[in-house]
């Protein structure tokens, strides 16, 4: 049986990321996929939690991991109540939130459910999350939006741009709270932070329409237009949201988010494909630029990470418009594994404190 301390779990649309470290170093790592099949008798997102938790225990058990010295189940927080940035222990508060969020409904809000429910089979276990999406930094200025009645929230990639950041920090020999930053997350959504010496002052709500579109978001769109397609009787309410969140951009364009193949298709001539894809890295650089004025001008470096910084098309057409701004550094992939291991073995060693979620 071979000893772990540290289980990390990451939960996605169609797979459960598993990752077992040993302290600093990595004993395995799998993406354990699950069919639509699978996944479709369950009538909510919340309903898989007892699934997945089976499928990583199961994982764990055929290779022989010694589970029984596990002290922390870290998993993504969800679209909870907004914190500060760090490492927070599941309770019962988190749990309720994860499970009626006041955001909305993802399925990174099982990610805490799922760590609960893993360390709850092992005596001694710790559940947790790390800087949830909702991690509030904002100066006031970011959150006035034209409309007393609506304020701009902060939820983005906080947990990969913020370890995206420190790590590049760390790369230069310089401070992340010495530096100011521009992090373009680019995946299924994207977010563009501005992080002013150690704090993401002003970062687009990528989440529910708002800056760049993505993959599956649509981004911001004009108001009007949406006003009337809300009351036309054409769609739901549910429909509506879906556009925003999971159903909207390059998904709504070409009928896929799969990078490879459109790529593919690019390189076989398919103009619509080419026009869309570069409308995308479009507004991703307006995005930087606003991030830019954020700043002040004063940016260190831009930053492109997510799965889409592996697209070579993508970055290429951001770096045109934006490389006179700042220094760019590729980080591709989302990190998500590593950097919850990072932030659970930083607990271990006494550098950085659990809180509380109230």
């Amino acid at each position: 049986m071979t000893p772990c301390n540290i289980l990390v779990v990451n939960p996605k649309d169609y797979l459960t990321q598993v990752a077992v470290y040993q302290n600093h170093k990595l004993l395995y790592m799998i993406s354990r996929k699950h069919s639509a099949g699978e996944l479709s008798v369950f009538s909510s997102i919340y309903d898989q939690v007892q699934f997945r938790k089976e499928s990583v225990i199961r994982e764990l058990t055929h290779n022989e991991f010694k589970l029984d010295e596990l002290k922390i189940v870290i998993s993504r927080g969800g679209l909870i109540k907004p914190v500060q940035s760090g490492v927070f222990a599941v309770n019962a508060l988190l749990k309720k939130d994860l499970s009626h969020s006041p955001v909305g409904e993802d399925i990174i809000n099982i990610g805490g459910l799922l760590a609960d429910a893993i360390a709850s089979e092992v005596p001694g276990a710790v559940a947790m999350i790390a800087d949830p999406t909702v991690v509030d930094e904002f100066h006031d200025l970011a959150r006035i939006t034209g409309s007393p009645e609506i304020r701009r929230k902060s939820i983005f990639h906080a947990l990969n741009q913020k370890a995206v950041a420190k790590m590049h920090a760390e790369t230069h020999k310089r401070k992340y709270e010495e530096m100011n930053l521009i992090v373009a997350h680019m995946g299924n959504g994207t977010t563009v932070g501005a992080h002013r010496r150690g704090r993401v002052i002003d970062v687009n709500q990528g989440f529910e329409g708002d800056g760049p579109f993505s993959m599956v978001r649509s981004g911001s769109l004009p108001m009007g237009d949406v006003v009337k397609m809300c009351f036309s009787g054409e769609k739901t309410l549910d429909e509506m949201l879906c556009l925003l969140t999971h159903c909207g951009g390059v998904f709504a364009y070409l009928g896929t988010r799969d990078i490879s193949d459109i790529e593919a298709r690019i390189n076989n001539g398919d103009e619509h494909a080419k026009l869309i894809m570069e409308a995308m890295a479009y507004q991703v650089s307006k995005c930087i630029g606003e991030m830019f004025a954020v700043l002040k001008g004063d940016a260190d470096a831009i930053l492109i990470t997510g799965d889409l910084a592996h697209s070579q098309f993508v970055v290429q057409h951001i770096i045109e418009n934006v490389e006179k701004f700042a220094p760019i550094f590729l980080y591709p992939g989302d990190n998500e594994l590593q950097s919850m291991a990072a932030n659970a073995l930083r607990v271990l060693k006494g550098e950085m404190t659990v809180q509380e979620y109230k």
